[in-house]
């Protein structure tokens, strides 16, 4: 899934892609990379972000989604609101990816049930303005897989399809670099849940600390190798699918990963 977010703010790429022909040749260079989809998003979420207006939100993504679509790219959109996520269907969208899984807009997960496309349902504890305050758990796996066993549940209820459903662990989103380590040493827990698994990691904080020298940390393009290290380790473990800034060097990593398994995997028929 490759990122295109057409913001002014966003932590890594904020205001690069926000003209819109900007925008589109930035999902049609993801897309001829080998996205599976583009991702297009017209509010950021980085931790003390300030939310979008729903005019200008469906103003950035819409337009891009339609032009992106035309040109046989597969499409999803980064969207809280059900709105938007009606319009960018309507403009070519297969896919909604709501980093609230449905609790920012009680609208929304009806809203996807009736446009009969995939879901994916992030952890979520609130908006970038106040989750650093709410990243607070005794067993942040466990919770976090409660809490999004919860959000599935209610997908379901709104008449999601099962097999539309994908789940998101949420990576820095209320937690912090202890808490993602945590959710990606154990995301089987996650996978128990019965969905494919998302991941977003690119060039996340936690990145950048783990690579911290004494000037600091890693600055956010300083950190697509580390990215590129953890999509290969997901992909060994048949991770759904990782968002990310980087289509080419996570299309390669995700090839080693794959032949790795491919020589592994045949022999575990033949043992005794």
């Amino acid at each position: 899934m490759g990122i295109l977010n057409v913001t002014p703010d966003s932590f890594s790429d904020g205001g690069e892609h926000l003209r819109r022909d900007a925008a589109v040749a930035h999902g049609l260079r993801l897309h001829g990379e080998g996205a599976d989809l583009v991702d297009v998003g017209g509010e950021s979420t980085r931790p003390g972000a300030e939310r979008a207006a729903v005019a200008v939100e469906l103003d950035r993504v819409v337009p891009v989604v339609a032009a992106l679509a035309a040109a046989g790219a597969r499409v999803s959109v980064d969207t809280m609101r059900a709105e938007v996520a009606a319009a960018a269907v309507a403009a070519g969208a297969v896919l909604v990816n709501d980093v609230s899984g449905g609790l920012a807009d009680p609208e929304m997960l009806a809203t996807v049930a009736g446009l009969g496309v995939g879901y994916v349902a992030m952890h979520w504890r609130g908006h970038s303005d106040v989750m650093a305050r709410l990243a607070g758990y005794d067993d942040v796996v466990a919770e976090v897989v409660a809490e999004l066993a919860a959000r599935r549940d209610a997908a379901l209820a709104a008449g999601i399809a099962p097999e539309r459903l994908v789940l998101d662990p949420g990576l820095g989103f209320a937690k912090t670099a202890a808490h993602n380590w945590a959710l990606l040493a154990r995301l089987e827990e996650v996978s128990a849940l019965g969905h494919p698994v998302l991941v977003g990691a690119s060039r996340k904080r936690f990145l950048g600390e783990l690579l911290a020298t004494g000037a600091g940390q890693r600055p956010p393009r300083q950190r697509d190798a580390a990215t590129a290290a953890l999509t290969a380790l997901l992909a060994s473990h048949r991770i759904w699918g990782v968002r990310t800034h980087t289509v080419a060097e996570q299309r390669d990593a995700i090839a080693v990963a794959e032949r790795l398994l491919a020589e592994r995997e045949p022999r575990r028929g033949t043992v005794g």
